[in-house]
């Protein structure tokens, strides 16, 4: 089968089966037409022609090019993910991916704030305001229920449901869940979703039916935009001093908060909405992080101890 016929197919995949954003789409074809393209350039149309030669080829070509491993791990990702989609289908009989491994990339823990920190930050937003009230929902529920920026913003009316204490979420490939909601997330919810919410919908003149299906409402009654979010949540951290903070920083924080409470990791697995158990594991890298942090600056004799060995070396 011809490469272009069968990216073609991949690409219907993405949208249809696997549901995938208009944005994630984007950057898929972004790096399929680069692989493509270097196909093309080695004279190579036929998916069958494709060798592992040919793939560590694109990759080292990315690499020599200054982009970053872990930029490059993505662009592979998606080259891979074509390959097994084209032996699935019948396109091929091999996968030329299998033997190419992929560059390392360092391992980065997820930013995460203190207890202190996120309870500072929901306790400092105490206006009056229609948009005060709804500020104060917005990152009571970031905090409290872990959700995505993008989910918090597609959240609908219909998917609240605070006496059950619970939201429907839809996530990743638009895949839906049940997140539990209480306590202090759940009051700030209710509360904002009566007046203030009403008063600040009184401003959609020229909203959609999807705008006023929305729980959070910019100040024109349409829905809040992911960038409108973004400055929310930026301008409560600065509020209190933590500065460049990220809806994906609470995220982060209510699952290593959750864990180091004692939470199994297969029930934030569940909450985050995510496939992989492998995807949650990073919280526990965290937690020792943390745990160590915590020995090293209040045991006696930690430190002591590191320089009196450090003292011993010839």
């Amino acid at each position: 089968m011809k490469v272009a016929a069968a990216h073609d197919e991949y690409m219907l995949y993405l949208r249809i089966e696997r549901g995938l954003s208009a944005s994630t789409l984007k950057e898929y074809a972004r790096d399929m037409d680069r692989y493509i393209s270097c196909l093309c350039d080695a004279g190579i149309t036929d998916v069958d022609s494709i060798s592992p030669e040919d793939v560590s080829a694109f990759q080292q070509l990315l690499l020599r090019g200054g982009e970053a491993a872990t930029t490059v791990r993505r662009r592979m990702s998606a080259v891979k993910g074509f390959h097994r989609f084209c032996l699935q289908e019948g396109f091929t009989e091999k996968n030329p991916t299998v033997p190419v491994r992929s560059p390392k990339t360092p391992d980065k823990l997820p930013d995460v704030i203190s207890v202190e920190d996120a309870c500072a930050i929901l306790d400092h937003i105490t206006g009056l305001r229609p948009q005060d009230a709804r500020d104060r929902a917005i990152m009571e529920v970031l905090y409290g229920c872990g959700l995505r920026a993008s989910e918090v913003c597609g959240l609908d009316t219909t998917d609240v449901f605070l006496d059950e204490g619970f939201l429907r979420v839809f996530g990743k490939g638009s895949k839906e869940r049940m997140v539990p909601i209480s306590g202090t997330a759940a009051t700030a919810l209710r509360a904002y979703l009566g007046t203030p919410r009403a008063e600040l919908s009184l401003h959609g003149k020229n909203a959609t039916a999807r705008d006023l299906a929305a729980v959070f409402l910019n100040m024109r009654g349409r829905r809040l935009t992911r960038q409108g979010l973004f400055k929310i949540v930026g301008a409560a951290g600065d509020a209190i001093g933590v500065r460049g903070l990220h809806p994906h920083t609470l995220r982060h924080s209510f699952a290593t908060h959750m864990l180091n409470g004692g939470a199994d990791l297969r029930v934030i697995q569940e909450i985050l909405g995510h496939a992989d158990i492998s995807t949650t594991q990073i919280y526990t890298h965290v937690d020792r992080q943390h745990l160590t942090e915590e020995y090293m600056a209040a045991h006696p004799r930690a430190k002591a101890g590191v320089q009196a060995s450090c003292a011993t070396i010839p």
